[in-house]
């Protein structure tokens, strides 16, 4: 979830009332640092945010996706992104719900429709890449990855996450979501050897982290793992 800081940088909908509301986001913002993703945190954010707003932002909108699917609520992220369907978009916004969407109907299963919605989005996304930071264009990758995983195209998938990223440091959330999402590759392939490597490389990159941002990061990412072992995202 962005900061308070970096969400105001995006800027507000309602500029009359712009600090009422930051003011909301703050509050919202102090569930997820107290205790992290949480199904109060989501609908907290959709309270302040979209259910009650007459025009929700469609980054709001994606975050709180985000944050469904966090809590592995894949149906109640994909009820929201559906809002967004017809919606015109600037190329962010757009780039940012392409993304969210491509990974939550692949994490539901439905293969069919994410091959579908990939060859749809793909042109503008290859476009969009250049424009975007290596943190968004690895949760592209990432989104692509689970849309062949769920295809029960592995290799392709676990090819896909070999895009070139380059790590930063040893505090680098972004390169540990790749390792989780390649220790579920393997744990949906049924591929022992392989998982066996993945958990190790996954466990390695966590250990780098000496102290994290948050007091449940720790448990959280720990749980990531072992969730992600036994086919769960």
């Amino acid at each position: 979830m962005l900061s308070p800081a970096e969400r105001k940088k995006i800027g507000f909908s309602l500029l009359t009332s712009s600090s009422a509301e930051m003011k909301k986001y703050v509050d919202v913002y102090a569930l997820f640092v107290e205790r992290g993703y949480t199904k109060d945190l989501c609908e907290a954010y959709a309270d302040a945010f979209i259910d009650n707003a007459k025009k929700p932002s469609p980054f709001d909108i994606v975050q709180l996706s985000s944050l469904y699917g966090r809590i592995h609520d894949y149906k109640t992220a994909y009820f929201y992104l559906e809002k967004l369907e017809d919606k015109k978009l600037s190329g962010d916004e757009r780039f940012g719900y392409c993304v969210e969407m491509l990974a939550t109907v692949s994490k539901i299963g439905n293969w069919r429709d994410a091959e579908d919605f990939r060859t749809r989005n793909i042109s503008f996304l290859q476009k969009q890449t250049a424009k975007v930071s290596q943190q968004k264009e690895a949760e592209l990758y990432i989104a692509l990855a689970l849309a062949d995983c769920a295809a029960k195209n592995y290799q392709q998938a676990l090819k896909l996450l070999k895009f070139g990223y380059k790590p930063k440091g040893g505090k680098d959330l972004t390169l540990l979501e790749i390792f989780i999402t390649v220790v579920y590759i393997f744990a949906k392939a049924n591929d022992e050897e392989g998982l066996r490597g993945a958990l190790s490389n996954a466990e390695s990159c966590l250990k780098l982290f000496k102290q994290f941002d948050f007091s449940w990061q720790g448990p959280y990412y720990r749980k990531r793992i072992e969730d992600a072992a036994n086919g769960i995202l």
